[in-house]
């Protein structure tokens, strides 16, 4: 069954997140609308696209959660980054023959189909537009490192903790997060994935960060009550996101 179709999705979060790369004008905001003006809805743990697939459209989410991952040899998923509205899937991808890993969402989501014909017009005909989706790609590429730092060269407290400051800071970008709050639907099955945990050694980390008191993490809410002393205890520092913008 095909998902359903709607129209006249809310850019706000892909434009919030772009005007951290680029100062965009009314005209670049009203393009980036028109790009983003069809949407589909797709249900939890749908593939949008799979490792050996062509691709041939850019995936935007605006609502929801999604992920990159790889299935390994026997059986177990890897998460390699994970999607908040506002992010795109590989601006540049219909380049390549074949997917070399799969995207999917990890919540119910809306995404945006972006072809690769528009791709080419926006960067090549809408310079500050261009300038903003070329920072994003240098975001993620940040947040790959950071993420494999993450993995080989901290503990498993600190890598979640890690985890939470990271998405707290991005989702803060696209006005999903306060202060010290943010939406978590992630389970604890996502987290596992994503931190290179068993479930049971996650769950173990996470009642620790509470007994810590620097974590929260219920109906699907993440709660920090302190974030300075949760990036102290984790070492968190922000550079790898870009959200300063150069002079």
């Amino acid at each position: 069954m095909r998902p359903r179709t709607s129209r006249a999705p809310t850019p706000h979060a892909l434009i919030a997140k772009l005007e951290r790369g680029a100062s965009l004008t009314d005209a670049d905001r009203t393009t980036l609308a028109a790009v983003t003006s069809q949407r589909r809805v797709v249900s939890s743990h749908v593939d949008l696209i799979r490792e050996g697939d062509r691709p041939e459209s850019v995936f935007l989410v605006t609502q929801g959660f999604a992920c990159r991952y790889k299935i390994l040899v026997d059986g177990q998923r890897h998460i390699l980054g994970l999607l908040v509205p506002g992010d795109t899937c590989d601006l540049h991808v219909a380049i390549l023959s074949r997917m070399d890993h799969s995207i999917a969402a990890l919540t119910a989501c809306e995404i945006v189909e972006i072809p690769r014909g528009t791709i080419v017009e926006l960067t090549g005909n809408h310079p500050r537009i261009a300038q903003a989706l070329c920072w994003a790609t240098l975001v993620e590429q940040g947040i790959l490192r950071e993420w494999l730092t993450n993995l080989g060269q901290r503990g498993a407290d600190q890598r979640m903790a890690h985890l939470f400051c990271e998405m707290l800071l991005r989702l803060q970008v696209v006005g999903l997060a306060n202060r010290t709050d943010c939406v978590m639907p992630l389970t604890q099955a996502h987290l596992a994935d994503s931190l290179g945990l068993s479930i049971v050694h996650t769950n173990r980390t996470l009642q620790h960060l509470r007994s810590l008191g620097l974590v929260d993490l219920k109906q699907k809410r993440l709660n920090i009550p302190d974030a300075a002393r949760l990036k102290d205890f984790c070492g968190f520092n922000p550079n790898y996101l870009h959200l300063s913008r150069r002079a």
